[in-house]
Parts: C-alpha cells; structure tokens; sequence
C-alpha cells in the first residue's frame, strides 16, 4: 500500500509539473504585472508555484486548469502586494519591462506614447481592476474572467465596460 500511495504521488507531481510547464505563461504574466523588478518578480514566481503546488490536490479535473491557475496566481499576487505595499508604504506598480517594450518600437511614437499611457493607466488601478485588465486583454471571456476572479460575469461586463471608458477619457 505505502509503495501504490509513493507512486501515486509521484504521478501527480510529474502531472503537476507537465501542467505548469504547458501554463507557465500565465505565471509568467501575472508576476510581471505585480512585480516591480526581477529579484521581485521571481519571489513571485517561485511563490505562485508554491501555492499552486498546495492546492493541485485540490484542483478538479473538470474544470479548466488555465482558470484555476490564473484565480490563484493572481490571488497570490494580490496578497503579496498588498503586503509589500503595506512595508513599504505604496502598492506594487507595474513592471519597468512592459515600459521599455515601447522604447523598442521607436517607429511609431504616437504609438508609443499610447501603450506608455496605457500602462500607467493599468499601474493605477487597483488590484482587482488590474487584474481584471490583464484578463481581457489576453481575451478572456468573461466567464472566464468572472470564474478566475470570483465575481459574477456581469459585474466583469460592468467594470470592464466602466475601464474602457476610463480608458478612453483618460489617455
């Protein structure tokens, strides 16, 4: 019994591992949306794993695993910036990478000027609201969007429809 219980947790890890791999983007994305440096955004990355890694026993087979990746990635990213913001007295801005993104693309400076804006506009949200961005511009339904944040689909349809507008008032 006890060697059926070590291969069967060895099974899970390995599937486990496959998971993360296929889905490492996501991490990936949550932690350079929260994270404002690299020594930041691998704690992070390395934090997501971890709290992934505790729940899986948890996770149900039936549901989407990209969803229940994301509701906990960026729970954990929420709560470490929550934290970090209140030992160091501000909240955790958007990382400087996404900045220079824009500095590459020098050809077009309406452009650039446009996605600088944009990602100080998303750097002041709050976290739920960033979070909420970040969903739908990797075009995520809304079904989705609500599963992963734990809110209703029409209180995602009415916040996003309230940042467009933001968007559009402000940049």
């Amino acid at each position: 019994m006890e060697s059926r219980t070590a291969t069967m947790a060895i099974d899970a890890r390995q599937q486990f591992q496959v998971l993360l791999e296929r889905h490492r983007g996501i991490v990936s994305k949550v932690a350079h949306t929260y994270a404002w440096n690299a020594d930041d955004r691998a704690d992070l990355v390395q934090e997501i794993a971890v709290q992934l890694w505790r729940a899986y026993a948890q996770y149900d087979p039936e549901r989407k695993f990209s969803t229940w990746m994301y509701r906990i990635a960026l729970n954990v990213a929420i709560s470490q910036g929550r934290r970090e913001g209140r030992r160091h007295g501000h909240t955790v801005p958007l990382d400087e990478a996404l900045h220079d993104v824009a500095d590459h693309n020098a050809a077009n400076p309406t452009a650039d000027q446009q996605i600088r804006a944009l990602h100080r506009f998303i750097h002041a949200q709050p976290p739920l609201d960033r979070a909420l961005l970040l969903l739908y511009l990797e075009e995520r339904s809304y079904r989705e969007i609500a599963e992963i944040l734990g809110i209703s689909e029409t209180n995602v349809a009415t916040k996003t429809s309230r940042l467009k507008q933001r968007i559009r008032n402000e940049i």
